[in-house]
């Protein structure tokens, strides 16, 4: 609808002010006098009116530039700005440490526009990565090529009853989604580059490239969706040199992010891929500390191959909070902390466990990552295995099988290991290779052998969690029915894995392929795939119709390189395996 000239909506023509009437009279003799004048000189004043106000822009234009320099680059003689205990700006405490920092960005910059990029073994990855793809060779024997073809059978059942979803149902024939990001896709493609499955690698890439998409209304945990998606993809990048796997990696990057838009440094537990939000979980406001501590490589390593250092500034943030304010039972921390506070619960459970696990991975796996150049990372994680051996590190009895036990409540002891806990067997005996005690490989190889023991049952399949007998007089392991469940999971081997690289004992080798076995006689289905089942006890097994991305994305992966005899594959001085078993390179700085 037009306005009246008469219309409140415009209130010069509605308003009787002498002022208003006065600033009339002007404009009307203006536009007499315009009127009255020759067509040369109406052109001549139009050219310098134009002129005029070209050169007011050009001014302004100096000034709003000016301006924005001064606001991006803040005066470090002011006191520096803090968000979410994030410092941007201000004097640095220490200028020389400033300065070579920045010497070290300028480098940094420097070397990734060069396509030499010569410098470190950081920079050789990346540029082997963009230039060309890493080549394997295959399966080198048989026990190898079983693995592959395990892989193949997971991998075509999965193509047939649940392509693009999220996991395979193999016993109904049909597919379960959690995040909708085709997370069986992802989570195993870089185990078929590893094991030489051209076929389905490409089958892989293309649908990634053309039918990923993260444009979804869905929430996603934040911690899951990093290390099974985002971790894929740029192991992916990192593998072949793809450029679209890092693109992706960004895109999924960016909304994840939204986990950091919590009140402390503590980032939400969920976000919905599509709003960009973050939020805590249904349960309460807590969340799990290995979940807020197991992003810091895949974010690092997306930051290094993008140049965007906003994703291993924020998920490296969490760690240094953790950091300052420190754990209880010197280094050891409880399960949960708070987003909102950056607290930790009080009186929470201390297990090498479920919620808890990967922090103490990270501690040592982020020292490695980086060059061992962050020595409060080797600290902290020094720490807390000598307080895990002090309040946790167990035998049982009669026949001293040492195990990882919990503090529930952070004071009561209870002799129960979770199966995930068998991770600690590699790390530890990872960091006897890299100057931490012997005794530390001593306490690696304990832990996997009663991890090996943990398998000895009907099925030879481990379960879930066992329990653990301190008295003398009964049997030093059990399993009680409701912890009995298989999921096919990965960490015995992977510790089994570790283990042989180090000590080239084949007894892992051994341990590796007897529970391969026990997978393919108690969890294969015939029309593809494989499924976890209810209880280890049980010859006659209950299938739970369930095949999970990490039996392709980790189990299958660990057993190939297990198992090769190759074992100068993905050197453990140049690449580093995330929690999900995704390769990235080892930088030097």
């Amino acid at each position: 609808m037009r306005l009246s000239r008469d219309d409140p909506g415009l209130p010069l023509y509605h308003n009787e002010n002498n002022r208003n009437q006065t600033l009339r009279r002007i404009r009307t003799r203006a536009r007499f006098w315009f009127a009255q004048r020759s067509t040369g000189v109406k052109i001549g004043l139009l050219f310098l009116i134009g002129f005029l106000l070209f050169g007011l822009l050009k001014i302004c234009s100096r000034a709003i530039t000016t301006d924005v320099h001064q606001m991006a680059v803040p005066n470090q003689n002011q006191d520096p700005i803090i968000i979410n205990e994030q410092i941007i700006g201000g004097k640095p405490e220490n200028p020389k440490e400033d300065d070579e920092r920045v010497n070290d960005d300028m480098a940094v910059e420097m070397d990734n526009r060069q396509s030499d990029a010569e410098n470190s073994p950081a920079h050789k990855q990346a540029h082997r990565a963009t230039g060309k793809s890493v080549k394997f060779n295959g399966p080198d024997n048989e026990r190898q090529k079983a693995v592959v073809k395990a892989f193949q059978h997971a991998w075509l059942g999965y193509k047939k009853y649940a392509w693009g979803h999220d996991t395979l149902k193999p016993v109904s024939k049909s597919y379960s989604d959690w995040f909708d990001t085709g997370l069986t896709i992802v989570d195993g493609l870089d185990t078929a580059l590893i094991m030489g499955l051209e076929e389905e690698a490409a089958e892989a890439t293309e649908w990634i490239q053309n039918k990923l998409t993260f444009e979804k209304d869905r929430m996603v945990n934040f911690f899951e969706c990093t290390i099974r998606v985002l971790g894929g993809m740029m192991s992916a990048f990192y593998l072949t040199g793809n450029e679209m796997f890092l693109e992706k990696s960004v895109d999924l990057g960016d909304r994840l992010l939204s986990a950091f838009k919590s009140p402390s440094p503590i980032p939400f537990s969920d976000v919905n891929l599509l709003k960009r939000t973050g939020t805590n979980p249904q349960w309460g406001s807590d969340s799990s500390l290995s979940e807020v501590t197991t992003v810091q490589l895949e974010y690092r390593a997306l930051s290094r191959a993008s140049g965007n250092s906003t994703y291993e500034d924020l998920s490296f943030n969490v760690s240094q909070h953790i950091h300052k304010i420190g754990c209880d039972h010197e280094g050891l921390c409880g399960m949960f902390i708070n987003a909102n506070t950056g607290t930790f619960k009080k009186g929470a459970t201390i297990t090498f466990g479920a919620r808890s696990d990967s922090y103490y991975e990270y501690l040592f796996k982020q020292w490695i990552q980086t060059g061992k150049t962050i020595d409060w990372l080797k600290d902290d994680y020094g720490k807390a295995m000598a307080a895990m051996e002090k309040y946790l590190y167990r035998n049982s009895e009669p026949n001293k099988m040492f195990f990882i036990g919990e503090l529930l409540s952070g004071e009561t002891y209870s002799p129960k290991m979770d199966h995930l806990v068998c991770f600690i067997a590699g790390t530890l005996s990872q960091g006897s290779q890299n100057g931490f005690p012997r005794k530390h490989m001593d306490m690696a190889e304990k832990i996997g052998e009663t991890c090996h023991n943990m398998y000895d049952n009907p099925t030879g399949l481990g379960p879930e969690i066992a329990h653990f007998n301190m008295i003398p007089g009964k049997e030093d392991l059990y399993v009680k029915p409701l912890d009995a469940h298989c999921l096919l999971r990965p960490e015995a081997i992977e510790g089994w894995f570790y283990l042989y690289r180090f000590t080239g004992n084949k007894k892992y080798q051994e341990w590796g392929w007897a529970a391969f076995q026990a997978i393919e006689k108690y969890a294969r289905i015939s029309t593809g795939g494989y499924s976890s089942i209810s209880n280890v006890k049980k010859i006659n097994v209950q299938y739970r119709d369930s095949m999970e991305s990490f039996l392709l994305g980790e189990t299958f992966k660990y057993l190939y390189l297990l198992l090769g005899d190759d074992q100068t594959v993905l050197p453990l001085d140049k690449w580093v395996f995330t929690t999900e078993g995704h390769p990235l390179p080892i930088y030097d700085h």
